[in-house]
């Protein structure tokens, strides 16, 4: 940097020393501020603009809602209800979200609606990035990590009267805000297309309030107390910084106090963005006793902690918490409907945060006084249900560690190894006191002294660092230890006061000399991917980087100044000539600062970056130039340190292989309105459509490997044409490529993606599995030589350290640097860091460091946005099971290869395409994939396995679950009750013979369905073979060697052909033998007597009819001479006779006979006939 003016720098030294200084820096304010002026020029300086708006106040203009709904509405069906035309499924219940994302955006930080139209006219969409944080309690929430890109769409706000335009006046786009269950922090990045306007991206977080509620008013309150409205100079002006504790990556809302003397908090949601001034509905009442150090009663609320759901503070000696409301993560509402104060028989003195939850669940640390000093209370938290534990659980530290009397100072809960890390002091005179770093496993419940912290202070004598050997020489300041500070990726641990130590095996420390022993250190901010802040009592700022030795002095330093400088002709708002720092955070690896400004006639508090890299720059510059005479004029030139100018990172994989996320892709429903505007109906069908692509993902759970495992695939299997409502919807998955099936199996994910030029702060994680191998390369191109006299060009020095923590089994890494001028790491694992887990689950914590020697706050990098350091490479790296990692039944190549071993295949009767059948005297061979939900790659599963079945029955709703001694008794070699369901031929077992060992080169399954077994004797339904149903459980914990990941898959065998029991297929027999037997003599014996019979029918019929024959023919005759004597001598009779006979036709003829008969009885006679002989021919 080069900088020439000969009336300025006058020839000769005339100046005193002070006043070139000052010149100095003014010039190098004026020079840093030209070339922001020029990045301004070329960048105009415009930003997104995001706010919060409920269902039914789309279009409304100057309003922003609160995050605290968290169920779905059913808002959408109606809409949903009129798409008839539209490849939807009718019979899905669509729901919405009760929020959208209002987006627009302004430029030099002010609102134009000019700018937004030209953006939309020139082709701007806004797209939106959320990204789901997974749950603490990974036993009832899947752990993955869940993305879903929407594109905004465009809408017109509400026209006022003000409004003339024929078109629109003002617009905004708008996304559906999604809520996921077990969720309740969503990051959301905001992002351009690239066309029209440059705006720079955005991020921010968007977390779920559960401390607010509606009244009787439905106003929206605070429930945990009274929000004020007045941010008095009293409150902070004054008082000193304090930290800020929380649970990182799981906090949704965060809590500060220590305002004197008041029961006020800051309470926030949206990290310090905007706040809420809230005094705290507690008693405020202080129970002192006889065990209790008496002390002065104060409302100050000292301690507060933030977790996933739950908030703790402390005020005097007492410990409250108040849990929220989150129906998203407890599935029922346990919210507190007061603060509830626990350890009420305790004297408290202070909480101690817990950085990281671990087993499902999160922890927060108290510290006992008075009769129980030497213990201390764990609070374990999970679902919303707070309890405490004392430790250590028979003897205190004090006794354990063989002292009279002790306290414990300081206390950190390392999560991963169950091991309590205190800071202890003990008395060993009158007047000098002895500290000791002691450590309690919780497993084992053992406490050990590891380290003893030396009396005094060391003399460095120039060093950076030095090593505590027990062989330096001392200064007569003694050492006055306050706390410790570890990080589990890094594994390096701080103790920390008037000093600073640093470790990382807790035993053998250095001292980091450039931290003045004058100094005590008030608390510490780490961004836990290797920055770390330091407060001091008198409120001064140092900066380091961790597993380096150097330590910046950020405020007050000239680098300070020199920004302040530029901030205040800039006239920037988050800086004023008067404030007061209330608190220093890190969020991401950003360094934040919580600063009350004061101004001539008002006050506020802003949350404002911290430029680190910015400071460091200035700080170099200031303190390294060189101002030489160059004949009539003098040459201002300053010294560049750093010992290389290029670093990048190559043969990097794809980034969802380490980074293990999941993407969706969701655009709005097209439209046919010619300006591109949406209605708030097409807006409702982009929420119900969202709505029901992450309940598709969310229920996504079937044991049987579909043809692409995709949770939506189930809704386009049938409409491959529509592809998910083409017409109304259109989705695209990103980050999901489909491999062809049984492709193999991918190694481990940890190979880190770190885009240039970002390297420093890029946060990757990466996740191993067993067998994982990376290998990564980097180029560093090394200053020229040619650079100005004053620069100064050295080699570029490399050294890596494969950081592991202390686990409960043995862990090794090994990590090389090849010998070239492209250098390469290669990280590895062994196999023996790590027991099996479920997938995401039990994850541990550890990552690689890449350092240049010499480049710790000395190389930057510029860009037109902001500045960033180079040299420092910090890679967290997660050990265990990948999250997305699945084991599903191969069902395809199970039927393909049975059918080719068998030589035949028999489906059931009644075919089910979801659940195909298995004949019983087939041989079983099952097969298995590992599939990636994540990247798309499926494989065969190579490893070993146990195959249980755990349940059955002959139907689908008869279906009930074996108890362990079934279990054993249905599956066990070694079982003595006849009651084995199968068996093969595989003679690897367990190590206690009580299971097979199985493998995709088992030679298969033969089922038996013995005698005592539930299968056994299986009445058939029906005319066709009997069936039944297995419940079979895959797990391949404890057996398998070759992964971390612990999968356990439990899916429905459906089994037909099974064979009849012995006595029951005798019986069967014999019945079915009887009925034939039967039916064959019966057919015999009626074939034989089938003439006789018709003969005999024949002769018996024409009897009847002669019968019938003579008697119809006697009555006929009878009747005759009865109605011709009736007509010669009674006509009157006989015509009664004859009408009643008409009438009555219907009676039956016997008993008309009757009648007639009687009638004639009564008549005389007929007189005597002779009739003549016949007279044959003669």
């Amino acid at each position: 940097m080069l900088l020439c003016d000969s009336a300025m720098f006058p020839a000769g030294p005339a100046w005193p020393k002070v006043r070139v200084l000052q010149v100095l820096w003014a010039l190098l304010a004026v020079l840093l501020a030209s070339r922001m002026l020029w990045a301004l020029k070329d960048f105009q300086e415009c930003t997104w603009h995001v706010v919060l708006n409920e269902f039914h106040r789309v279009g409304e203009d100057g309003v922003e809602d609160r995050f605290f709904e968290q169920e779905p509405m059913d808002t959408v069906g109606k809409v949903f209800q009129t798409l008839v035309d539209s490849p939807i499924d009718p019979k899905e219940k669509y729901l919405g979200f009760p929020y959208y994302l209002k987006i627009s955006y302004f430029c030099n930080e002010k609102l134009s609606q000019d700018l937004v139209r030209m953006g939309h006219l020139t082709g701007l969409k806004p797209l939106v990035l959320v990204t789901f944080q997974s749950p603490v309690n990974f036993y009832r929430w899947k752990i993955e990590q869940l993305q879903i890109q929407m594109e905004a769409a465009p809408f017109r706000s509400e026209v006022s009267e003000e409004c003339v335009a024929e078109e629109v006046c003002s617009m905004s786009w708008y996304t559906p805000m999604p809520i996921k269950n077990g969720s309740v922090i969503m990051q959301v990045d905001i992002s351009s297309n690239r066309l029209g306007t440059f705006i720079q991206d955005k991020c921010f977080q968007m977390n779920i309030n559960g401390f607010l509620k509606r009244d009787e008013e439905s106003r929206i309150v605070y429930t945990v107390g009274e929000e004020l409205y007045d941010l008095l100079p009293e409150h902070f002006v004054g008082i000193s910084s304090r930290p800020l504790w929380y649970t990182v990556n799981q906090a949704p809302v965060l809590i500060l106090g220590g305002i004197p003397n008041e029961k006020y908090v800051l309470i926030t949601d949206t990290s310090f963005k905007d706040h809420s001034f809230l005094e705290l509905s507690i008693d405020s009442c202080w129970v002192g006793s006889v065990y209790c150090p008496h002390s002065d009663f104060t409302a100050t609320i000292y301690d507060a902690i933030a977790t996933e759901s739950t908030l703790f503070i402390r005020q005097n000696q007492l410990v409250y918490y108040f849990t929220g409301t989150y129906t998203t993560l407890h599935e029922s509402s346990r919210g507190s409907g007061s603060w509830v104060r626990v350890l009420a028989s305790e004297c408290i003195k202070k909480l101690c945060p817990v950085h990281f939850p671990a087993n499902g669940s999160e922890y927060v640390m108290a510290l006992t006084l008075g009769k129980n000093e030497g213990f201390l209370h764990l609070g374990t938290i999970t679902d919303g249900q707070v309890s405490f534990e004392m430790l250590p659980k028979q003897w205190s530290v004090c006794q354990q560690i063989e002292v009279y009397t002790c306290n414990i100072i300081w206390s950190e809960y390392i999560v991963d190894e169950y091991t309590l890390l205190l800071l202890v002091e003990s008395a060993y005179s009158s007047s000098s006191k002895l500290y000791h770093l002691v450590t309690y496993n919780r497993v084992t419940e053992e406490t050990e002294i590891v380290y003893v912290v030396p009396e005094f202070v060391p003399e460095a004598r120039g060093l950076e660092f030095l090593m505590i050997l027990g062989t330096e020489t001392y200064t007569k300041t003694p050492m006055v230890p306050k706390g410790i500070s570890s990080n589990p990726y890094n594994n390096l641990i701080f103790i920390w006061g008037n000093f600073l130590l640093q470790s990382s095996n807790k035993e053998d420390f250095i001292y980091l000399a450039d931290f003045p022993k004058e100094q005590t250190i008030k608390y510490v901010a780490r961004s836990f991917l290797g920055n770390m802040v330091i407060v001091t009592e008198t409120e001064e700022i140092w900066y380091l980087v961790e597993g380096t030795y150097q330590v910046y002095q950020l405020f007050p330093s000239r680098g300070w100044d020199v920004h302040i400088s530029l901030q205040l002709m800039q006239q920037s708002s988050l800086y004023a000539s008067n404030e007061t720092m209330v608190t220093l955070f890190y969020e991401g690896n950003k360094l934040y600062q919580l600063v009350y400004l004061m101004y001539k006639y008002e006050s506020r508090l802003v949350k404002r970056p911290v430029p680190v890299e910015k400071l460091l720059m200035y700080q170099q510059y200031t303190n390294h130039y060189d101002l030489e005479r160059k004949g009539n004029y003098s040459m201002l030139s300053f010294t560049n340190f750093c010992p290389f100018s290029v670093m990048r990172l190559r043969n990097l994989p794809r980034p969802q292989r380490y980074t293990r996320q999941e993407r969706y892709r969701a655009r709005p429903p097209s439209i046919l309105e010619r300006s591109g505007f949406h209605t708030k109906n097409s807006l409702a069908i982009y929420q119900g459509l969202v709505y029901y692509l992450l309940w598709l993902h969310s229920r996504y759970d079937k044991p049987y490997a579909d043809p692409v495992h995709d949770p939506t695939w189930r809704w386009w299997q049938n409409n491959k044409q529509d592809k998910v409502d083409r017409a109304v919807w259109e989705l695209g998955q990103g980050w999901r490529p489909y491999a062809p099936p049984r492709a193999p199996t991918s190694g481990a994910d940890s190979a880190p993606r770190i885009p240039y030029p970002r390297i420093t702060s890029s946060s990757w994680r990466a996740t191993g599995e067993a067998r994982a191998a990376c290998t990564l390369t980097w180029t560093v191109m090394k200053r020229s030589t040619t650079s100005s006299p004053s620069s100064s060009c050295r080699s570029a020095f490399f050294w890596t350290r494969a950081l592991s923590t202390a686990s409960r089994s043995s862990c090794r890494r090994k990590a090389t640097r090849s010998v070239q001028r492209q250098n390469s790491i290669t990280l590895k694992d062994k196999k023996l860091c790590y027991d099996q887990g479920i997938s995401g689950h039990h994850l541990m914590k550890t990552s690689m460091m890449v350092n240049v020697v010499g480049s710790s706050g000395l190389c930057f990098q510029e860009t037109h946005l902001e500045s960033h350091m180079q040299g420092n490479l910090m890679v967290p790296v997660l050990i265990g099971c990948p999250p997305g990692k699945r084991l599903a039944f191969d069902i395809t190549y199970t039927l393909e290869y049975s059918r080719q071993q068998n030589k035949h295949y028999f489906d059931c009767v009644h075919v089910d395409p979801e659940m195909p059948c298995f004949l019983f005297r087939d041989v079983f061979y099952p097969f298995f994939l590992i599939q990636d939900l994540v990247t798309g790659e499926s494989g065969s599963f190579q490893g070993s396995y146990m195959l249980l079945v755990v349940g059955g029955g002959p139907t689908l709703e008869s279906i009930r679950d074996y108890s362990n001694d079934e279990i054993y008794r249905f599956n066990s070699p070694q079982d003595k009750t006849n009651s084995l369901i199968w068996t093969t031929k595989t003679v690897r077992t367990t190590n206690d013979s009580a299971f097979h060992i199985m493998s995709h080169q088992s030679p298969g399954i033969e089922w038996l369905c013995l005698e005592n077994s539930p299968c056994y004797d299986n009445i058939p339904r029906g005319i066709f073979s009997p069936e039944f149903f297995f419940k079979v459980l895959v797990s391949n914990r404890g057996v398998d060697t070759s992964t971390y990941c612990n999968y356990q898959l439990t899916f429905l065998l459906h089994i037909h052909g099974l064979p009849l029991s012995p006595k029951r297929a005798l019986f069967i027999f014999m019945v079915s033998t009887s009925v034939i037997v039967g039916l064959v003599i019966f057919y015999i014996i009626f074939c034989l007597l089938l003439p006789f019979m018709v003969q005999g029918c024949t002769m018996l019929r024409w009897k009847i009819n002669d019968l019938i024959a003579s008697d119809s023919y006697y009555s006929y005759t009878s009747i005759s001479g009865i109605s011709s004597m009736s007509s010669l001598r009674h006509s009157r009779p006989g015509s009664i006779v004859s009408s009643r006979i008409e009438e009555d036709g219907a009676e039956r003829r016997e008993a008309t006979e009757g009648q007639l008969m009687t009638l004639a009885s009564h008549l005389p006679p007929p007189p005597a006939t002779i009739t003549p002989p016949l007279q044959g021919p003669s």
